[in-house]
């Protein structure tokens, strides 16, 4: 028969084999590549910056992170990838409005809630985006846009980054507050459609500044507008929407780390602090800045609460706008 000071010793012995594997999987974390999964299609603005953040944090935690692009449905199945992978550090989602607080609320069929589906790591930056149209365009001024669209209703076609996206429902709210009816075309990433804009296919396009930012500087587009309330440094001669007219309108784009649901506190810090190194580096810092975006690094608990605004404000929109996809 045991003791009660055997039993004491055997319990306290005991609770370390317990908290080994965790710990020590925290300690060597990481011992190879971390892979990176972008919601969106190569050459857009998330893609743009998830590569330099992923250098950066990359060189900082001494591994590399393999990036995987999938821009199918909105998003969405790189989000039920991510959500789905094994809650160890080793898969990190590039998050941002339209799968983390967009699409919850606009298609019938999505299976996972990225809210709860997620940990939070940090916010990576912020960014207006740019209305912009080929150079070729019949446009010349943002004005021009909207009095050809309030004379023909349902001419004007847009393109976005997908259904979800930042482009599209900026592009939504632009419709709601200037009454303007728009045709939609959405594309698997910014990359594609700016392509097809340059081609004709469509009439404009609002935008990451990552994403159209050499167009720009090289006069294959011409920019249009802005779409945060402030004008941006990097075009400060471009007007904003709500100077234009449209006093309300304030749109922008958001990109941040999360990682599948009970990855380890320890892990997430990890990964956390490498990234926020990263952004603040002189190098990224400069490369951000000079695409309009502006370096964050928040806690957890900071991008949590963010998101949940984030997703009450175009859970709105959306609902005001009767959209619905399945």
């Amino acid at each position: 028969m045991i003791s009660r000071r055997g039993l004491i010793a055997a319990l306290m012995t005991s609770v370390p084999s317990v908290c080994l594997p965790s710990m020590a999987g925290a300690d060597t974390f990481p011992n190879r590549p971390i892979r990176l999964i972008v919601p969106y299609a190569a050459g857009g603005g998330t893609d743009a910056i998830a590569r330099v953040i992923a250098d950066g944090a990359g060189a900082q935690l001494g591994q590399s992170f393999v990036i995987e692009n999938n821009g199918s449905a909105g998003g969405n199945i790189a989000t039920q990838q991510a959500a789905t992978a094994a809650a160890d550090g080793y898969t990190v989602l590039m998050a941002n409005q339209g799968p983390m607080v967009v699409n919850p609320h606009l298609f019938k069929s999505l299976r996972v809630d990225p809210l709860a589906a997620f940990d939070p790591v940090t916010l990576i930056t912020s960014a207006p985006l740019v209305l912009v149209v080929p150079q070729d365009s019949r446009f010349t001024s943002f004005k021009q846009l909207v009095e050809y669209g309030t004379s023909n209703p349902g001419k004007l076609t847009y393109g976005s980054a997908g259904n979800g996206s930042a482009s599209h429902m900026a592009t939504i709210l632009l419709g709601k507050v200037a009454k303007l009816n728009f045709v939609h075309v959405p594309y698997r990433g910014a990359g594609p459609a700016l392509t097809d804009l340059l081609g004709g296919r469509t009439d404009f396009m609002i935008t990451t500044l990552p994403s159209v930012s050499g167009l720009i500087e090289t006069g294959r587009m011409r920019p249009l507008a802005v779409t945060t309330k402030a004008r941006t440094k990097k075009l400060p001669n471009v007007p904003t929407i709500a100077e234009s007219g449209f006093a309300d309108y304030d749109s922008g784009a958001w990109y941040g780390f999360v990682v599948p649901k009970g990855t380890p506190s320890e892990v997430i810090e990890k990964v956390r602090e490498a990234t926020v190194r990263a952004i603040n580096s002189e190098a990224v810092k400069a490369r951000l800045e000079n695409d309009g975006a502006e370096p964050i690094g928040d806690r957890p608990e900071e991008f949590a609460a963010m998101m949940k605004a984030e997703s009450k404000r175009w859970a709105e929109v959306i609902k005001e706008s009767a959209l619905s996809l399945e």
